[in-house]
């Protein structure tokens, strides 16, 4: 049992710090254009990712039944505990470096080495690629979390850069215009507008990371609470405490409980206010300058791409649909507009956080078991 608080106790933290340390891209591109004030756009963001988090369970039952053998789970804290720990350091290095690293492939990194070395170096304890009648409409480590670590940063890019690309021909052919419509491509107009429109993509933004990334913390909670469902360890329990019990389906599934997803919405809002403005600097001021017009498509292109994903209950990148969608922008202005330097840290941080999460997940178990028996 107390393994099991252990558990939702340092979900809960990854939680927090997911808050701002993720939630820090969502508001990035609000912030640097200077529609909203730092404040302002903490206090949107929050409100928004609480927002999302409550919609819907999808990605939450893809981390909790759709990545691991849950009989591994079931086994033991252990995993879970080191996963959640190693993922939640890796988060802290990126965040204190101003890297904007991914927290959801930290954690599905820090889950997969966890699994293999809980089940004895057991690679089948992983659900590779399982089910559906085509890839995407499986469940596994491929189509949800390898797949879309490629291809949702592409859409993001492509997106940012076709969006972005169409207002510039749009403004191009209301400056050309006479009388009335040539006012909708000055500058002023163009700014006046775009920063209102703006709010709007940046709640659209705050909408989508609450719907993925608050859910990831929901799943681990959930898989933990099965887990020990399972295992026999809440048997004993009052019956006013039964509210912790999770029973699994037929098909190896369970639902999230709605005290799981309240409490984590609550606990990423309030992450949200605790910083970030490290990768705010280098999303929004060093990679490309951005005005209100580009923070709009920014933000319009990654959020439909991550409210897609969440849809399908696909657990996908915030900072990296963020940051392609943003040098996609840039690339639409000019192809020197990105500053690739910045661009290769985040990249190789993208390329380590698997691995390198998977590893500490990994050797953590081991250490513990070498220590706990």
């Amino acid at each position: 049992m107390s393994m099991v608080v252990a558990v939702v106790l340092i979900a809960l933290v990854f939680t927090y710090i997911n808050g701002f340390h993720d939630t820090a891209n969502s508001i990035a591109t609000v912030v640097a254009t200077k529609v909203l004030t730092p404040g302002q756009a903490v206090l949107l963001a929050a409100i928004t990712n609480l927002i999302g988090a409550l919609w819907g369970t999808a990605v939450a039952k893809t981390i909790a039944a759709g990545l691991l053998d849950t009989s591994v789970v079931a086994a033991g804290s252990q995993l879970l505990i080191c996963a959640l720990a190693s993922a939640t350091v890796w988060n802290l290095i990126t965040w204190w470096l101003g890297l904007p690293s991914s927290s959801s492939h930290a954690l599905v990194g820090a889950l997969v080495g966890a699994a293999i070395a809980s089940s004895g170096d057991n690679f089948h304890s992983i659900i590779w690629m399982q089910g559906g009648d085509h890839w995407w409409t499986g469940k596994g480590v491929v189509p949800k979390v390898i797949v879309p670590m490629v291809v949702s940063p592409l859409l993001g890019f492509i997106m940012g850069f076709l969006l972005m690309g169409g207002l510039y021909a749009l403004l191009s052919w209301f400056s050309n215009r006479k009388g009335f419509l040539r006012r909708f491509g000055r500058t002023p107009f163009v700014n006046s507008f775009f920063g209102k429109a703006q709010i709007v993509s940046a709640s659209a933004m705050g909408l989508a990371h609450g719907m993925n990334d608050a859910q990831k913390s929901m799943g681990i909670i959930a898989l933990a609470l099965a887990g020990a469902t399972a295992a026999g360890q809440f048997d004993q329990l009052p019956s006013w405490l039964h509210f912790l019990r999770i029973n699994g389906s037929a098909d190896g599934g369970f639902d999230v409980p709605s005290w799981v997803a309240v409490v984590c919405a609550l606990t990423m809002a309030a992450g949200t206010a605790g910083g970030g403005w490290r990768i705010i600097k280098t999303l929004g001021h060093k990679m490309v300058k951005l005005h209100p017009i580009n923070g709009f498509a920014a933000e319009g292109s990654s959020a439909a791409v991550i409210l897609t994903a969440s849809a399908l209950g696909v657990p996908v990148s915030t900072t990296h649909n963020v940051s392609a969608s943003i040098m996609g922008v840039g690339a639409a202005k000019r192809w020197n507009a990105i500053r690739w330097s910045v661009v290769e840290r985040m990249v190789w941080a993208w390329i380590l956080t698997l691995p390198i999460t998977a590893l500490l997940a990994y050797v953590g178990v081991r250490l513990a078991q070498a220590i706990v028996g």
